[in-house]
């Protein structure tokens, strides 16, 4: 269910949010430290053109009318099961609750699309926000990006 909390409003991503949800993947992405060689890596990971748009449920948070954050909902082959393709904050909106307000949003999403179960491959330094939220590890996929790296993967039970 898309709309206000408090200074915050969601709303589903369109076309013309390309750019600014490429730039908000890789700004919240960069902020964990990795160097530009790892970055550079991960671009095409982490860039949106109209296609992905129109395939995947995005929704952006916007705190005081600027993007602050944003979550994309793709449908697993498992029935019921759906996976977070992307869930992302800028790093000056971290803790003030726009990750909790996504996910419940996402949540909401899923369960009215027949999910019963979310899975998603975290960066491992999101990992402690995706088991804040309840998500438990169950297995270590490899990144898309990085070849030899491993990702934790977490599920949630809706």
């Amino acid at each position: 269910m898309m709309g206000k909390i408090a200074e915050l409003c969601l709303r589903r991503a369109g076309e013309a949010d390309c750019k600014t949800l490429s730039a908000i993947a890789f700004t919240a992405k960069a902020h964990w430290g990795y160097d530009d060689a790892f970055m550079e890596a991960c671009r095409a990971e982490l860039s949106f053109d109209a296609g992905r748009v129109k395939a995947e449920h995005i929704v952006i948070a916007e705190r005081a009318g600027e993007p602050a954050g944003f979550y994309s909902l793709v449908a697993s082959e498992a029935p019921g099961v759906g996976e977070v393709e992307d869930m992302f904050v800028l790093p000056g909106h971290m803790g003030a609750g726009i990750g909790r307000a996504l996910m419940a949003d996402l949540a909401r999403e899923a369960k009215t699309r027949g999910m019963n179960r979310l899975e998603v491959d975290a960066d491992p330094n999101a990992r402690v926000f995706y088991e804040k939220m309840g998500f438990k590890v169950f297995a270590a996929s490899p990144s898309a990006s990085i070849p030899g790296r491993k990702l934790p993967r977490l599920y949630l039970t809706l």
